[in-house]
């Protein structure tokens, strides 16, 4: 029963001094142990449960227990009113200790007062600095004492409010702080949906549920008391009201007959309870059905004072009950009962007296006046644009999609309905809600024959469909829009074209290229565009581009300073022409602002990942890869999801974990067609091949690695794919495939031309090498090591120092050979390449050098998070500039040294840059 203390006896029961719940013994104790929050890490319980099955009981609980235990319990309860008011759900759980956020640092403070309302903000803050700020207060708070959070209905928690707790839930391991989250069993909850600890209240089992009508105070009987079990089905609040329902009236057996679902049956028992009421306390009830949480304590306060007492029945007939000053429904259906049950006068009165107490909140009043209007209104639409306005300044997005969907169903001029819901629209993508997107551009597609408008919506709907697994069709829309638009000489097209080459890029179709490249080639040069045009051409043929656009990059991206939008997407195109090192430069110029949750990245949010994992920044890449791949879970995003597995598979595959690296990438797989998403098929491959080299399998790694071209020799895909040829001709050679492998090697290089890359013809060269006759392979491993810009890519750069020096030691070029293999066993164990120290240590001993065993530094076994803490920490940032850069906690942070210190040998903050300097250079090797 989701109710607390019902006046009717309930399913409360004592076990000494300890409240307990008839039938839930057990899950009664869980929460009871779970809300003692363990001062050395958080804990995270979602509990589902249907409507009545005790969730809110259970919560309740665990939230007297903890302050009964000397701990503090922040509360949110979610409630349909409230779903679309961005975080309206955070407001109800910090405004007890909003006092406390004026400590956080000024960039998180700005942030989360922006978010809540409090100030106004030009922009959206970043989602990122919000959830930081809320993780570091609740840090804080729980300096004092263990935090408990209770979020309850929380299938009614706005969608921001949600994103913030979901930030929080993963990184709460290391604060004393508990999260309990109640929601209904067939309730979707994004970000919550996997990953943590489930408590499933089901029904009760017939012995309970007789202990429990035994409790009531008119206990059934009879063939009353075989229907209300038999109706009930276990579930707790059924068997209460049901048997309630028959004590009032005992010549009515009927009302509790027939199979009607629990909660439909519920809910007319409730109103039946209302019906029953004085006209005063019916009118009261109302009202507090129409508010909601925050609001409730508006109309109770605001109520005259001969009202006051018109609570009285509703209190005793078990509807509401009273917290000190406020008053509140004992259970959602109550509230929902009432609600549906008033005449919809009855519910506009409500709504209209709500509007005018609220009239220092004009986000609630707007939502209140828009709940009593049912004809267009010009001044109701207008408040309501102004609340998405204010909404998506605090990076609300859903909020802001509600409120412009439904002023603009208000407003009285068709063509501003339909613009208001292109705006909403454009809005919903960053939810990633495909449905709602599609009804909204539908929408706008009833309302106007407008070009622009429509092609503004059905941008909208490719942008998002871009990022899921169906490619084809998105491809086919936005090429559809940016043609319209090209023929109207519109600037959209440019933004079409942009949303079309990520798809492309995914999809690695090539048919798709051409029609790019037509629509591109007609359009006529325009400076303002410069930076979009080059993202296109960049993500959808790099090797075509790249020999312009290389020379104009630095330039696009001093123009671009201190917009991190554009600044994201030069990195992303500095990458895919190899330019990592400005590509990083470019995304740490960005990092601050970019967003790995929140609006999402505009395409290839995984670039910065592989970014890192080129230049050697493994620890980052994954950690990369484990936030974009929680976000992208969370929003259904399975292409992007996919992207950031096969990034993770691909390092720990290369830390000498193939096990894992094929679950991951298996993973990837599953969560996309392979034909259409050529990108994530080729990268799973290389990542499983260079597992299976990590295991010495080169048969399985020539497989996997030849999969990235087709038998004809052309590219599965136009850029992954050519980052296989130096493994698939080390595969091909071990497996006696030297010729065929050469065969496509010249193949690819003469296809790729002009464009080849630095990085892909040292990859080229090393192949060749390789694969060439052992008496002339030596000009290419030299022409591989002669360029200096391939220092970009240490672990490439190793491995061909590696074949290098194998080559010249089996000539009997010992001298020439040892300070190659030592180079590269310096960066295989700087990296954590453990197959690859393994083999670099035998070359070593084969050339006469004595080594230690390959036993990776204590810095590589450290976890991904700890070396970036460890490594932020060497450099002089406090415990708080790190949380800041890696959006942890403080504490998280300083918890996290405090375990490092002992593995690492040492015991002082002052020694980690010596020790990170040892760690990083040691070779393991003695001349």
């Amino acid at each position: 029963m989701e109710n607390n203390g019902n006046a009717r006896g309930g399913q409360h029961s004592t076990r000494g001094n300890r409240l307990t719940l008839v039938g839930r013994e057990a899950e009664t104790e869980e929460m009871i142990r779970r809300s003692c929050a363990d001062r050395s890490h958080g804990d995270v319980l979602i509990v589902t449960g249907e409507p009545g099955a005790g969730k809110s009981a259970l919560l309740d609980i665990a939230a007297d227990h903890a302050r009964s235990a000397g701990g503090c319990v922040l509360r949110a309860v979610g409630s349909e009113s409230e779903t679309y008011l961005g975080f309206a759900g955070l407001h109800q759980m910090l405004r007890p200790v909003l006092g406390a956020a004026e400590g956080l640092p000024s960039r998180q403070r700005a942030a989360l007062r922006a978010v809540l309302g409090i100030d106004e903000c030009a922009e959206a803050p970043d989602a990122m600095v919000v959830g930081l700020a809320v993780l570091t207060l609740l840090s804080d708070l729980a300096e004092t004492a263990p935090l408990l959070v209770v979020v309850d209905d929380a299938q009614w928690i706005d969608r921001g409010s949600l994103d913030v707790l979901s930030f929080v839930a993963r990184r709460v391991d290391g604060e004393p702080v508990t999260l309990l989250v109640g929601v209904r069993t067939a309730a979707a909850l994004p970000g919550f949906d996997k990953g943590y600890d489930r408590l499933e209240l089901g029904p009760l089992d017939g012995e309970a549920a007789n202990r429990l009508l035994d409790q009531q105070p008119a206990p059934p009987t009879g063939r009353t008391r075989v229907r209300i079990l038999e109706e009930a089905a276990g579930n707790p609040l059924a068997l209460v009201e049901l048997a309630h329902a028959a004590a009032d009236r005992p010549s009515e057996g009927s009302a509790v007959e027939g199979p009607l679902p629990v909660t439909d049956r519920l809910e007319r028992i409730f109103a039946g309870h209302a019906a029953d009421l004085p006209e005063p306390t019916r009118r009261v009830l109302v009202l507090l059905a129409a508010a909601d949480a925050v609001d409730a304590h508006a109309a109770a306060a605001g109520l005259p004072e001969a009202d006051d007492k018109a609570w009285e029945p509703a209190d005793r007939a078990g509807l509401v009950r009273r917290d000190g000053a406020g008053i509140s429904f004992r259970h959602p259906l109550a509230r929902s009962a009432v609600y549906h049950s008033a005449s919809f006068e009855e519910r506009r009165g409500a709504h209209l007296a709500l509007a005018e107490l609220l009239r220092e909140e004009p986000d609630r009043r707007a939502w209140h006046l828009a709940a009593a209007t049912v004809r267009p209104d010009r001044e109701v639409s207008a408040a309501l644009q102004r609340t998405a306005d204010r909404a998506r300044r605090r990076g609300g997005f859903a909020a802001a999609a509600a409120a412009q969907e439904r002023a603009a169903e208000l407003s009285p001029r068709r063509e501003d309905r339909a613009r208001l819901l292109a705006e909403a629209a454009d809005t919903a993508v960053f939810t990633g809600q495909l449905g709602w997107v599609e009804h909204l551009a539908a929408a706008v597609r009833e309302s106007t024959d407008d070009p622009a408008l429509l092609g503004r919506a059905a941008l909208a709907t490719g942008r998002l469909m871009s990022l899921g697994p169906h490619h084809t069709a998105a491809f086919a829309l936005l090429m559809r829009v940016a043609d319209e638009e090209a023929d109207a000489r519109s600037p959209l097209v440019l933004d079409a074209l942009a949303a079309a080459a990520v798809v492309r890029y995914y999809s690695g179709e090539e048919s798709q290229q051409r029609r790019i490249q037509s629509l591109v080639s007609r359009m006529p040069d325009d400076p303002s565009g410069a930076a979009l045009r080059a993202w296109v051409l960049a993500v959808s043929d790099p090797g075509g581009a790249g020999a312009s656009l290389v020379p104009e990059l630095p330039g696009l991206i001093a123009e671009a300073e201190g917009d991190a939008r554009r600044l994201t997407a030069l990195a992303i195109v500095a990458w895919l022409l190899d330019q990592t090192t400005l590509a990083a430069r470019t995304f740490d110029e960005a990092f601050d602002r970019w967003r790995a949750h929140g609006p999402l990245p505009d395409g290839l949010g995984c670039a910065v990942g592989w970014t890192r994992l080129e230049q050697g920044r493994w620890g980052e890449a994954r950690s990369v890869a484990a936030d974009i791949a929680a976000t992208a879970s969370a929003a259904g995003l399975d292409h992007a999801e996919a992207c950031a597995q096969v990034l993770d598979a691909t390092v720990v595959g290369l830390q000498g974990d193939p096990a894992a690296a094929r679950r991951l990438a298996g993973r990837a797989l599953s969560l996309v067609d392979p034909l259409e998403s050529r990108s994530i098929a080729v990268f799973a491959g290389r990542a499983l091949g260079m597992a299976a080299v990590a295991e010495g399998d080169y048969d399985t790694a020539y497989t996997h690695f030849r999969s990235a071209f087709t038998d004809d020799g052309d590219p599965v895909h136009y850029h992954v794919s050519y980052t296989v040829l130096a493994e698939l001709a080390a595969a091909a050679v071990r497996r006696g495939q030297r010729e065929h492998a050469a065969v496509l090697m010249e193949r690819s290089a003469r296809r790729l031309g002009a464009g080849m890359s630095v990085r892909v013809a040292a990859l080229i060269d090393r192949g060749r090498a390789l694969l060439a006759d052992p008496e002339h392979a030596e000009p290419f491993f030299q022409a591989a090591l002669a360029r200096p810009a391939g220092e970009q890519w240490p672990f490439e750069r190793a491995q061909t120092r590696l074949d290098y020096g194998e080559w010249l030691r089996r000539r009997r070029r010992i001298a020439e050979a040892r300070p190659l293999l030592s180079t590269a066993l310096e960066t295989f164990q700087r990296l954590g390449a453990r197959p690859w120290i393994e083999r670099a240590q035998a070359e070593l001993r084969a050339a006469g050098i004595e080594v230690t065993d390959a036993v990776p530094s204590a810095f590589t076994e450290l976890s991904p998070q700890q070396q970036q803490i460890v490594q932020l920490a060497a450099r002089g940032l406090t415990n708080r500039e790190i949380g800041e850069k890696l959006f942890l906690s403080p504490r998280t942070v300083g918890s996290h040294l405090y375990r490092v210190f002992p593995k690492l040998g040492i015991t002082a903050r002052t020694q980690l840059r010596d020790m990170l300097e040892g760690s990083l250079s040691n070779t393991g090797a003695q001349g």
